[in-house]
């Protein structure tokens, strides 16, 4: 597993923001069993560039906590087995390491901040609810249906459980 990690923020974390990514990643990517190697991009950046992005890319006019940008279109969320057919190797694979291209997570540091004060948690646990979260996106789960949000809520939850990192 590769993380692309960029920071465009001056903020200092109390915990190592990288290893955190790369223990939540790698926890998602055992959930639903991503039999690949894969990369994602995690981009952490301030309430005015993530407002730009969501105006930009989902036509939302404020800031946001987290934006994700999968690369894959799934006909069934977390189900990796159409990456076998013939040519997904040249649309879903980096060619030069051969990982699969999971997609881009951009994450607010001002709406982490926030939000873990407004929930009562820990910075680090917002900032690792969120990565799962758009992890679950990366791999075609959405929230639109009141059922879907409750399974994508029990699978974070799960995975966050799963190493350690809870409210």
């Amino acid at each position: 597993m590769s993380v692309q990690y960029e920071k465009e923020v001056e903020y200092k974390f109390d915990f190592e923001e990288e290893e955190v990514l790369a223990m939540v990643i790698e926890a998602c990517l055992d959930y639903v069993s991503c039999p690949y190697e894969s990369t994602v991009s995690v981009t952490l950046v301030d309430s005015e560039t993530i407002h730009q992005l969501n105006k930009e890319y989902r036509e939302i006019d404020r800031p946001t906590d987290v934006l994700s940008f999968p690369m894959i279109d799934y006909a069934t969320p977390g189900d990796f087995s159409f990456l076998e057919d013939e040519g997904a190797e040249t649309d879903y694979f980096d060619p030069e390491s051969g990982e699969l291209l999971l997609g881009d997570i951009i994450l607010s540091v001002d709406r982490i901040l926030e939000q873990a004060e407004e929930y009562g948690h820990s910075v680090k646990r917002e900032f690792a609810f969120l990565t799962a979260h758009s992890m679950f996106h990366l791999f075609g789960y959405d929230h639109m249906e009141e059922e879907e949000r409750k399974e994508m809520e029990r699978m974070q939850r799960e995975v966050l459980e799963s190493i350690g990192i809870c409210r």
